[in-house]
């Protein structure tokens, strides 16, 4: 029953990861450091308990005081977005072309109040001896000349101004583009005293610590970064609460990441820059990157930039905005099989309009470039089977002697010319292909909410009525029947008998993407299991008692 070991062999390695994650999730709770937030982090405020980079690598305290503030509403073609004028921070981002729920007319919220206890933020402002966001008076409070934009053009400048006590004009601008998830960051200073200023930009993401979610749920939430020396490294929620991050690097980047969609800060990439984290008395995760010190003569005015992305987990988006942006898109330790899946599908799609259709395409595509190993695979079985009375007489020759025995088995397979590892080869060499596929349907963005036929209207949701599980528990009870019997203990038999019903109870809250591909891999694996076993009957070699 080589092709039901496959899944069971398949199913064990996923259900040991999922086990494995739940068991780090357990016993590797994120818990911040109480030393490492003494020394830097600034005193909470009643409206928040902003973190504030210093120059240093240490961090630096910084009060907040209250100040007057408001709201700028702007509207793109794929924006809602809401800044803070305290700060000039993105306290809320809709996604106006993914809806929040399928079937609903509410738009996706990627940041913001995500629940009652739950924030997501983007903040970004100047410190350093001149910075306003390093002030005592705490943040700077912008002003604008509107409290609402919206985007009619090709391009949209939001910009909040901001003149401290020295009479130093601090203009910070949020460029918008058509159809485009980065927005443009445009800090110019103008220094209008007589004396020099040092400033610093700095860019981070603040988000609520979670934990995660079920066993069946296995995507990654937490931060990401990027250095010229590793250009994809997660930081957990646990790896911040245990140390935090101080990395100097030739431009890079920063990220938080979820399920199809993540948001990112990518800082000029000619300058050397440091990527930072830590977490917060309030429980909230911050990773960020701080520009080098500019200094900036009397009279003269200088521009500071950077790039923020807040949009859907879209490879060839997030390339063209930093090279190794895309790694986002995370396709494990297999990625290198996985991409080139993942164009075939995307490709296969463009052809055929429906991506369910599109996976069942896939699954042929496959499963046909397979078949030579399938082929070695149920050819090794069935020479095996047919093995089986001489085996049993070489046991009761021998008896106890394993050794005579082990010897004597040897022989007959040379003899034979049976690989007994002939079927666990082939086994071996389609995982790697059934895993990299289960990664590319988890990985997708265009996936979610994708309708397929009648009741399937979201292939990255579970089956709403469950008749995908049972259609596949059914087809592997179809391969068992079809299958020669090659387990001979009753422990074994017992197990075999019983594995259509786990997988199908195991499925049950599977993507139906997920499970679609399953099942018709399944579905192909009988007739290809037909067509080798009446081949080999034909041959004279008996393949089913």
């Amino acid at each position: 029953m080589e092709s039901q070991r496959t899944f069971l062999l398949i199913g064990l390695m996923l259900v040991s990861f999922l086990l494995f994650q739940e068991w780090d999730n357990d016993y590797n709770k994120p818990k911040a450091d109480p030393s490492a937030t003494t020394q830097t982090l600034q005193a909470n405020s009643p409206e928040s308990d902003d973190y504030i980079p210093s120059s240093s690598d240490s961090g630096l305290p910084a009060s907040a005081t209250l100040a007057k503030r408001s709201v700028i509403e702007i509207t793109t073609d794929v924006f809602k977005v809401k800044i803070d004028t305290k700060g000039g921070d993105i306290v809320e981002t809709d996604l106006l072309q993914y809806e929040e729920t399928k079937g609903s007319e509410t738009p996706y919220m990627l940041l913001g109040q995500l629940d009652s206890d739950k924030q997501y933020f983007s903040q970004s402002g100047l410190i350093g001896l001149n910075g306003p966001d390093a002030s005592a008076n705490g943040r700077p409070t912008y002003s604008t000349e509107q409290k609402s934009y919206t985007l009619t053009g090709d391009e949209l400048r939001v910009p909040l101004q901001f003149t401290d006590s020295n009479g130093v004009s601090f203009t910070k601008t949020y460029v918008f583009k058509k159809g485009q998830y980065d927005v443009g960051l445009e800090y110019k200073i103008n220094n209008t005293t007589s004396a020099p200023l040092q400033v610093q930009l700095y860019t981070q993401i603040k988000r609520t610590v979670q934990e995660k979610g079920s066993m069946v749920d296995q995507n990654y939430l937490g931060a990401a970064y990027g250095t010229d020396e590793e250009p994809y490294e997660k930081y957990s929620f646990s790896d911040m609460a245990d140390k935090n991050l101080n990395k100097n690097t030739q431009g890079g980047y920063v990220a938080f990441i979820q399920h199809y969609f993540v948001s990112a800060w990518v800082p000029m990439q000619d300058q050397t820059n440091t990527i930072y984290s830590l977490i917060t008395k309030s429980n909230a995760a911050i990773i960020g990157a701080k520009d080098p010190a500019v200094n900036i003569q009397a009279g003269s005015e200088q521009t500071l930039t950077a790039t923020y992305y807040m949009g859907p987990k879209e490879s060839d988006i997030l390339e063209a905005i930093h090279p190794d942006l895309d790694l986002t898109v995370d396709y494990g330790w297999l990625w290198f099989i996985s991409q080139p899946l993942f164009v075939l599908l995307k490709w296969l799609h463009s052809i055929l309009g429906n991506w369910g259709v599109a996976i069942i395409a896939i699954t042929i595509i496959v499963k046909s470039l397979m078949y030579p190993l399938t082929k070695a695979q149920y050819t090794s079985m069935a020479k095996m089977r047919a093995l089986q009375p001489k085996m049993a007489a070489l046991k009761e020759k021998f008896g106890d002697d394993r050794q005579k025995f082990g010897q004597a088995t040897m022989e007959m397979y040379k003899k034979e010319k049976v690989n007994p590892m002939g079927g666990c080869f082939p086994i071996l060499l389609q995982m790697p292909i059934f895993l990299a596929l289960f990664y590319v349907f988890l990985e997708s963005t265009e996936l979610r909410h994708a309708e397929f036929i009648f009741w399937l209207t979201d292939l990255s949701a579970q089956d709403p009525y469950y008749v995908l599980p049972i259609l596949f528990g059914a087809s592997m009870f179809v391969t068992q029947k079809l299958q020669p019997m090659t387990v001979t203990d009753p422990m074994q038999q017992k197990m075999m008998t019983f594995m259509p019903v786990i997988f199908s109870v195991f499925f049950l809250w599977f993507p139906s993407g997920l499970v679609l591909y399953w099942l018709v891999s399944n579905l192909i694996s009988i007739v290809q299991m037909l067509i080798i076993y009446r081949g080999m009957e034909k041959k004279g070699i008996k393949v089913r008692g």
